[in-house]
Order: C-alpha cells, then structure tokens, then sequence
C-alpha cells in the first residue's frame, strides 16, 4: 500500500503509484514503479517516465502514452487516477483481467488517439460519452464483457479509423449510424449478440477496407449496397444466419482479396460477374444452401488461392479452368452433388495444397499431377466412385501429411512407399477393392498414427512384422481384409490406442507382448481363427475398455484377472470354447449374455448359474405350463426356420452323401414307407417355392403325399440337429407341423442355411406369428418395448429364468436380422447358443 504522497514525487508519479495501489499486481510487473525517499527534486521532470509502460515527452515533463498490456493485472479501475493526463494520446491495457465498469473518466482524455482495453473482463453497458474523444483513431474493446446495444455516439467521431467491439457480448442491431463514419479504415463486430437486418447504410463507407461483422444472429439479406464499398479488401460475414441469394453488385467490389460468407443460409447460384474481382485471393461460400455448378468463369481469378463451397447443394463438374489457376492452393468442394472426373490438369500448373472433393459422386482415375507442386500436404477423395489404381506418384509425395481416399472403387496394389512419405501421419484406404496385402515397408513411416485398410475384401496377405516399431502409431484398423497368418510379436507399441482386425483369417494365438501396448483402450480380433487360452496379460491394460474377441477359438477360462480391470465395459467372448465362470463382478453383468453366449460350457451371470455339477444335460427342459411353453419356442423356432414344412405331413431328408446307406427313424410309429422310396419320388418330385429352403412335393407309392425338406449338414451339427428333429418329431402343438421322419447317412459336411429368414422365423414364432417380416420392420424398435410385447402375447408367467431365456432367443433373434449380412451369426453359431439355452427335460407332457 502506498500513501498519497511521497515526499519529493510529482503529482503525475503520484497518481500512477494509487493506480498501482488500486490493482492486484499477483506477479509483481510494476516492481520498477517506485519512488526512493530522498530531498526534494527541483527539477519539473517526472519520476515515472523512467519507469516500465511510461512513454514521455522528450523532456519528460509530460507523460504521453501509457501501456499496461500484458502485465496480468487485475481488479476494477478507478476512473480518478486518470484525470490529470490530460496530454495522454495512448493508453493500453489491453490483455489483462480488468472487471466491472469502464470508467466514464477515460472519455475525458480527449488527446487520446488510440484507446485499447481489449482482452479484459470489463462489463455492464457502455458508458456514454466515447464522442468526447474527438482525436480518436483506434478504439479496440475486442473481447469484454459488456452488454446492451453498441454505443451508437462512437459514430461522431470523425477522426476514427479502427473500430473493434467484436466478441464483447454486445446486442441488438447495428445501429444505422455506422453507415456515415468520415475515415473509417477497419470495423469488426463479429462474435457478438447482435441481431435484427444489417443496415443498408453500412455501403456508404467509401474509406472502409476492412469488414468483419459475421458471427451473429442477423434477419434478411445481404444489402445490395455494399457492392459501393469501392476500397474494401476484406469482407467476413460468416456464421450470421443470412438468407436469400448473394448479391451479383459484390463483384463490383474490384479491389476485395478476401470474402467470406460461409456458414449461412444463402441459397440461389454463385454470381459468374464475381470474375471480375481479379484481386481475389480467398472465397469461401461453404456451409451454405447453394445451388448449380462452379462458375466457368472463375477461370479468370488468377490470383485465387483459396477456393471452398464445400457443404453446399451444389453440382456439375470441376472447370479446367478453375483447375488450372495459377495461385491455386486450397481447393475444397466436399458434400455437394459434383460428378465426373477430376481434370487431369488438376494441380499441373500451382502448388497445390489441400484438396478434399470428398463425399460427392466422382468418378475416374486421380490426377497425375496433383502432387506436381511438392507441397500438397492433405489429399481427401473419400466417398466418391474413383476407380483404377492409385497413383504412384502418391508414392513420391514426400510432403503428404494426410491421405483419405476411403469409400471408392479403387483397386490394384497399395503403391505407397512409406520410406519416400517422412510426414505421412493419417492414412485410410478402408471399403476399396486394394489388393497384393499391406506394404511390408509401413514401419518406415515414422510420424504415422492412423492406419485403416479394413473393408478391402480381397487385400490378403499377412500383418507386417514390423508394423508395432511404428513410434507414433494410435489406431491400426484392417479389419475384413482377408488377412492371415499369426499375429506379430508386439513390439514398441506404447501410443497405440485401437487395434481392428475383426472378420479376417488370422490364426495362432494373442502374443502375450501386448502387454507392452500400455495405451490400448479397444483391441477387436473377432470372427477370425484365433486360438489358445485368452492371455491374462490382457487384464494389465490399465486403459482397455473394449475386448471383442468373440467368433474364435479360443479355449481355457475368463482370466480371473479381468475381475479388477476397471476401465473395461465390454468383453466379448462370444462363440468360442470358453468354460468355467464369468467373473462375479457387476460390470459383466451388465454386458449383457450376448458378449458371452456360444460357450456351451460357460457359466455365471448373465447366463445361467454354474450348477454344483458339471453334467447339465442338454436336453429341453419340460413339465408345468410355462416351461413347456418355452420349450414349445425352441422346438418351432429350430423346426420352422430348419426344416420348412409346406404340408401337413413332412419328412426330413438329411443329405450326408449317397454312397452309404441311408437310416430312417419313424416318428408315427411303423413307417408306411423307406427311405428307398422317398429317395425314388424326389426323381419326379415338384420344387415348391419358400424362403431359404430346398423343398419338395413328393408322391410316395402308398398314395401318401408329402413335403420333403433337404438340408445338408456339417459333420460337427449333425448330433445336434438330430436331437432337435427327434423332439420336433415326438411333439404335439398347435404351432409345430406334424412331422413323419427323418433318414441320412454319413458322408457330406456341408450346412446351407439362410440366417435372415431363420431370425425372421423366430421373431414371428414367439409373436405367435404376429411379426411378418419382423427382421426389417422391428430393428428400431426398443428391446425392453419389443420384449415386453412378446411377453404378454405368449401369457408365460412371471419365473425370471424364463424371461432371460425368452429375452436371450429374441437376442439371437434381432442378431440374425440384422441390416447389414456381415452382421449377422453364422448359422452355426446360432445354433450354438441355442443348444446351450436347452433346458433340461422334465417327466410329463408336451
């Protein structure tokens, strides 16, 4: 603290050391803002011109400018520390923490010419009074917190040149008087509240080179008068919710370099008259409503560097001309409707930068040259329809920083050559038709972190060995790639966080290194022929939260070490081999049965108990009403999506191969016919048409007419789906077709099945038939709503067991009818989890 006067300092000093005491000065800036105690000075010359952010007169006898920017102070000013520096012509305090009112004081300054208190937290309306500042050239109060409307007054000062009130809170409209500033040079107003049409008078000023006044919330259009802004250079007004066309009088803006109107509402064409503007460096009208193609002429903007109407409606193709402009550096066209092919020109005759003509409807081969600057750094051409090979000269383009080319047609060889490509750090080739497998040389890409080839059904090959020595590597995808092979040792792979290799051929067993994977969080190896026990060394992950290992071979038990992993929140081991307990901790619980279904010989929550015993049968549990109901589901759900029968009297063919001896059961007692017989009807037997099915209608020589299912199985489904024909054939319901027999011998190993139209048949099974074409018309409706229903419908009691069981046949259900083939279970995984979902069977009655 300091006291109001010190002997021998001026009274300017004075005033500036209670300025001082006034702020939080936390870091000590104004250290040098002191005064020793000494005798008297005689002199006139003040004190503080000696000190930091003090500019004086030559004679330092009048103090001239005071600076205070970046000097991290604090606290409110008090406007009477100002009064006596009545000569000030520049005060900053700019990039500081000042709060509360702006003291009116600072308008009494009226030598000021430059007034700078941008970057604080002043807040409150404006004061009145800015017009006393009559010398005034700069005002920047860029960044505070005021509110109410802009202070209109600011206007009579004819001597401004720079106005800067953006990003301040203000709001309202902008008043209609800043149309008639004398020497106005630059106003920016962007990033405010303000609303209501912008003034028509805003294209009087005549002096104005710079306008930015985007960011907004404006009603209408843009004026047609600011086509008479003659010497303006810079106009912004992006993001202000501006509607209606773009006015064709901006083209006679001749001396513009830069407009943006991007992310509004216009809608309507570009204006061809804007080749006029042939001082035109930047143009961006992106995010728009925009319609029609990119203008012909535009081949006259020489000097254009940037051009993007990305995110627009609009179509046609890229004009050469516009191709070929000389200063052309950015090009973005993505998410319109632009078709045909990319001029071969592109890029030939500038240095090219960036160019993204992503998600249109492209088609052809890349430019040759669109590297032919050396400086093209990011090249975005996903989701178009180029074809043909990607183009070696990609391979050449050491300065590529980033390559997206994901969601075409393009095929032949991957022609990248990590070695020539230092700066490369994102790659994705995924859903093309790349073959000849993942360039061996990909650890030579020393700053790559995102890798994607999946969906490149015929790619091949094997997992580079070296492709974990990738220093900055973050996300390595190739999933349904048609990769084999073993999985390569884990080596130096401490920033990767994604590893996507679900739906190949790999083989082997889970290295135990990747351990050495410390960032990983989801790791996907599912629908592959993976093997061996699960390694525990998973469970030392510390970030990991999604382990899909599921539709494997994989062995052994849950490692126990997963229990206290608590980043995981999914562990899919569905469909594997896996036995024993699922951990007791809740997390698993809550992953639902799906992630753990297919293992027969796995148990605990969200499956059944683990019995004290481990020889539960599996067999169908029968006995009091509500059991016998379920069992009534599996047995139509297996024996209408398995064995379609068209007539009342059926019998089940199973097709093993013809050079043994066909075995016949009876299902009714001494059969009225052999399998013989059957085997001679079907020469002259009648196709009938049905869903996913290879059905016969056959007269057999007693008279007898039956339909005839044909199935071919594997040799590992063959008991299974012997013991669900049995039951089927030994049941009575309602909702069951009565069948005769069965016969097969033992020599095929084939199952052709179609899984949709088995989901489709569960579905309508346990709706009593209610859901037709259930798969596609039930995907979106919520599985807590669609249980519901099912479980009023089939009246079948309140035992929570039997709701889990009802719940997990609708899972596998849904699975079979998903959208999307690749979705979908395999048919012999379906008939996996249902064989483990088999009660026991019960004394009594079906």
């Amino acid at each position: 603290m300091f006291f109001a006067s010190v002997m021998g300092t001026d009274v300017f000093s004075e005033a500036l050391l209670s300025l001082k005491s006034d702020l939080l000065d936390d870091f000590n800036t104004l250290s040098d803002w002191s005064v020793p105690f000494s005798e008297p000075n005689p002199s006139a010359k003040i004190t503080a011109c000696s000190w930091s952010g003090i500019t004086c007169n030559q004679n330092s006898t009048i103090i001239t400018q005071i600076d205070l920017s970046r000097k991290k102070l604090a606290g409110e000013i008090q406007g009477n520390h100002f009064t006596l520096f009545v000569n000030l012509t520049a005060l900053n305090l700019s990039y500081n923490a000042f709060s509360g009112q702006l003291p009116i004081e600072l308008f009494n300054l009226t030598s000021l010419q430059s007034l700078d208190i941008s970057r604080n937290n002043f807040s409150g309306e404006f004061p009145f009074g800015v017009n006393g500042l009559y010398q005034l050239e700069v005002f920047d109060a860029f960044s505070n917190s005021f509110t109410g409307p802009l202070p209109v007054e600011v206007s009579q000062i004819e001597t401004l040149k720079v106005l800067n009130l953006a990003g301040s809170y203000f709001s309202g409209q902008i008043p209609s008087r800043y149309g008639f500033f004398k020497s106005l040079e630059f106003i920016h107003l962007a990033g405010n509240f303000l609303s209501g049409q912008i003034p028509k008078e805003l294209g009087n000023l005549k002096t104005l080179t710079h306008m930015e006044i985007g960011y907004n919330s404006y009603q209408g259009f843009i004026p047609v008068e600011f086509g008479n802004m003659s010497e303006l250079q810079y106009l912004d007004i992006a993001g202000a919710n501006l509607s209606g066309s773009i006015p064709k009088e901006l083209s006679n803006l001749t001396k513009l370099e830069s407009l943006f109107l991007f992310k509004n509402q216009l809608t309507g064409l570009i204006p061809s008259e804007f080749s006029r503007i042939t001082t035109l460096t930047n143009l961006d009208l992106s995010d728009n409503l925009l319609s029609g193609p990119i203008p012909e002429s535009f081949a006259e903007l020489k000097n254009l560097r940037l051009l993007s109407v990305m995110y627009n409606y609009m179509n046609g193709s890229v004009p050469k001309g516009v191709a070929e402009l000389p200063q052309l550096e950015t090009l973005l066209i993505w998410d319109n409707f632009f078709s045909g092919s990319l001029p071969m020109s592109l890029g030939k005759n500038s240095k090219l930068k960036w160019l993204d003509v992503s998600t249109n409807d492209f088609e052809g081969q890349i430019p040759p040259n669109v590297c032919a600057g050396g400086v093209l750094y990011k090249l975005i051409l996903f989701s178009n329809r180029f074809t043909g090979s990607l183009s070696p000269a990609i391979s050449n383009c050491s300065s590529l920083v980033r390559l997206r080319v994901e969601d075409n047609s393009f095929s032949g060889y991957i022609p990248l050559k990590f070695s020539n490509l230092p700066d490369i750090t994102y790659v994705d080739l995924s859903r093309n038709r790349f073959t000849g497998g993942i360039p061996i040389d990909i650890f030579q890409a020393p700053k790559l972190q995102y890798f994607n080839v999946s969906n490149n059904v015929e790619l091949g090959g094997t997992i580079p060995a070296k492709t974990w020595l990738l220093p900055a590597l973050q996300n390595f995808s190739a999933s349904n790639s048609n990769i084999s092979g073993n999985l390569p040792q884990f080596q130096f792979c401490q920033h990767v966080s994604v590893i996507e290799l679900h739906s190949n051929h790999l083989s082997g067993t889970v290295p135990k290194s990747v351990s050495i994977c410390r960032a990983l969080e989801r790791l996907s190896f599912a629908n592959n022929s993976l093997n061996g026990q699960i390694p525990e060394e998973l469970a030392s992950l510390s970030a990991l939260s999604v382990l899909d290992l599921s539709h494997n071979n994989f062995n052994g038990s849950i490692p126990a070490k997963f229990g206290t992993l608590s980043s995981l929140l999914l562990l899919n081991v569905s469909f594997n081999d896996i036995s024993g307990s699922i951990p007791s901790e809740k997390r698993f619980r809550l992953m639902g049965s799906s992630a753990f279904v297919g293992n027969p010989n796995l148990c605990g929550a969200p499956l059944e108990p683990c019995s004290s015993s481990d020889d539960i049968q599996h067999a169908f549990r029968l006995g009091d009403k509500i059991s016998s109901k379920l069992t009534i589901f599996l047995l139509v759900s297996a024996g209408v999506a398995l064995f379609f029968i068209i007539a009342v009297l059926g019998i089940f063919y199973f097709q093993r191969g013809s050079k043994r001896q066909w075995k016949m059961v009876s299902f009714v007692g001494l059969p009225q016919f052999t399998a013989n017989d059957v085997l001679r009807s079907l020469n002259t037997a009648e196709s009938i048409e049905v869903p996913a099915a290879s059905v016969c209608k056959a007269l057999l020589p007693t008279g007898i007419t039956v339909s005839v299912k044909k199935i071919k199985l594997e040799a590992k489904g063959i008991r299974f789906m012997s013991e669900l024909i049995t039951q089927m054939g030994n049941a009575r319901h309602k909702n069951l077709v009565r069948l005769l027999g069965k016969f097969h011998n033992a020599t095929k190993d084939e199952l052709y099945m179609d899984i949709f139209n088995f989901g489709e048949v569960l579905l309508e099974i346990l709706s009593n038939g209610r859901l037709t074409n259930a798969g596609r018309s039930i995907q979106n409706k919520p599985g807590n709503v669609l249980f519901q229903e099912i479980y009023e419908e089939d009246d079948v009691g309140d035992t929570d067991s039997l709701q889990e069981e009802i719940k997990t046949v609708l899972d596998v259900a849904l699975l079979c009818t998903r959208g999307r083939p690749s979705d979908r279970p395999s048919m012999q995984d379906a008939l996996k989890l249902l064989s483990a979902l088999k009660p026991q069977r019960k004394e009594g009655n079906i």
